[in-house]
């Protein structure tokens, strides 16, 4: 009979406002790998408050069952948050702070002093130093650490971030860890390699998994059983194979409202806009032999690149191969764009133009982004801030722009949103208000880099719908990067693959 590791029996929360709809009755147990899985604001996040004890149960609901020889309590529980997915936050972290080197405090923790710390905070729970010694060295082979062990964390790309972060949370080796969307982030090489180590690791370390996913197409071959959260009600555990044998499909978009909704907007007038003084370019982005270096570090190899207006462009590769330095550059978010020979709307860099005239015609969301929006707003105030192309709101709207800002929160579903505070709605609804953000002011470039982050399969499909009708907008052009080819709108007519430096 299998030993149960976590069980809740009964279980409400103590404060109604992180509790379920119903009470949660539960097990896991050894030998098992389990998904719980859900669409975005289903109530994934307070089951997981749950299961880790953040959030006190009635009644003593909650038992961890730990073997004696473990010799382990109840804080030997690992949770890899979605907000650590770009690193820790804190008032000095700002969003172009990876972009503007001369800014970094000598002091920021590079990746090796980040793991050598939480080597020796898990040996302080379970001592087993040659093992974790030798994971340590696996994980940083198996995630290409080892070639980044002196860099500064703050000046990780994303994926890399995501890695480090992931590599934090093994190290731990802990008796139960959770893990939340595991695989956002990853290229196709680094999400095949942690797959395959999830699928060792209840062998070789006596550790139950749980993964927290918005999509089952990326379910590991370890998974045994799935949990279904729905409507923040927790249903029955259930094999994988009998959850396969009768799963959801995505529910798809209304075509006929998304079309007519984007359609209904005006269109801009740019014969009039002063940065056009002779007109739209035919040309949006012009790169000649750009290349940027960091401290003796080549990030984006020398490249040669001209995007045309009306073009869709998916800009690929692996984690580390410039592309979110690359669309830095394009959204002038880079100081180095004024050492680079590049060309946006027609006008070179550093003629004359500040990055708020080359804001105002881009449309933009990314990792960074996310991580760095800690605004206490509103989601209409956030999605209300694209007009103004700043972090927060600093600037009121006026009322054409918030009732703008409120269509586009009603194309992307999320027009319910509108008074709640951002910071306390899922990471799912937080990625939608970011992806309405960008739509706001009708920009004549859309950058989206990693759209989807965190999304379901239904919002994903939203999102890629909405896109394709955006574009079919005059004076329309896209570059968006993703590491799921199954993310891409059917807009996308050109690629562009960059390959990390060597």
């Amino acid at each position: 009979m299998q030993q149960r590791i976590i069980n809740i029996a009964e279980g409400l929360a103590g404060n109604p406002a992180r509790s379920m709809a119903s009470p949660v009755s539960l097990s896991l147990c050894d030998g098992e790998q389990v998904v719980l899985l859900g669409p975005n604001a289903a109530g994934k996040s307070r089951l997981v408050d749950m299961l880790i004890g953040a959030v006190p149960l009635r009644g003593n609901a909650l038992h961890y069952d730990f073997a004696p020889s473990d010799g382990l309590a109840s804080d030997n529980i690992q949770y890899l948050a979605f907000s650590d997915a770009y690193g820790v936050s804190d008032e000095n972290y700002y969003y172009q702070m990876r972009w503007n080197r001369q800014d970094l405090d000598e002091a920021l923790p590079t990746v090796s002093d980040l793991l050598d710390r939480a080597f020796r905070m898990a040996e302080r729970r379970r001592r087993m130093p040659e093992r974790r010694a030798s994971l340590r060295d696996r994980l940083c082979t198996l995630f290409g650490l080892d070639r980044h062990l002196d860099c500064q964390v703050v000046t990780l790309s994303s994926g890399e971030l995501r890695k480090l972060y992931l590599a934090r949370a093994l190290l731990a080796m802990p008796r139960v860890l959770v893990l939340d969307n595991p695989f956002i982030g990853l290229d196709m090489a680094a999400r095949s390699d942690l797959a395959r180590l999830l699928t060792q690791l209840p062998d070789e370390f006596q550790i139950l998994t749980i993964l927290v996913l918005s999509r089952d197409d990326v379910l590991p071959e370890a998974v045994t059983h799935i949990v279904p959260v729905e409507h923040l009600q927790v249903l029955p555990k259930l094999p994988v194979r009998d959850y396969l044998a009768h799963r959801p499909a995505p529910v798809p978009p209304s075509d006929d409202f998304l079309r007519e909704a984007i359609a209904s907007l005006p269109e801009k007038d740019l014969s009039v806009v002063s940065f056009y003084p002779q007109g739209p370019s035919p040309e949006i982005v012009r790169c000649t032999q750009v290349s940027v270096r960091y401290d003796g570090r080549t990030i984006l190899q020398p490249l040669d690149w001209v995007v045309r207006e009306g073009e869709c462009w998916a800009l690929e590769g692996p984690n580390g191969s410039g592309k979110s330095t690359l669309l830095s550059l394009i959204c002038a978010d880079n100081p180095q764009g004024y050492a680079c020979d590049i060309a946006l709307f027609g006008r070179r860099r550093g003629t004359g133009e500040s990055i708020w005239d080359i804001k105002r015609h881009i449309g933009y969301v990314s990792p960074e982004l996310h991580r760095a929006f800690l605004s206490d707003v509103t989601c209409l105030e956030l999605v209300a801030s694209g007009h103004f192309d700043t972090v927060g709101l600093f600037r009121h709207p006026d009322e054409a722009q918030m009732a703008v800002s409120l269509h586009w929160m009603e194309i992307f579903g999320i027009a319910h949103l509108a008074e709640r505070p951002y910071l306390r709605v899922s990471s799912g609804e937080q990625r939608l208000c970011l992806l309405a953000r960008a739509f706001v002011k009708d920009p004549e470039l859309l950058v989206l880099d990693e759209p989807m982050h965190g999304l379901d399969a239904s919002n994903s499909l939203r999102a890629a719908r909405i896109i394709d009708f955006f574009m079919q907008r005059p004076h329309k052009t896209l570059i968006m990067v993703t590491h799921f080819a199954s993310e891409l709108p059917a807009c996308i007519n050109h690629r562009l693959a960059l390959r990390p430096a060597l």
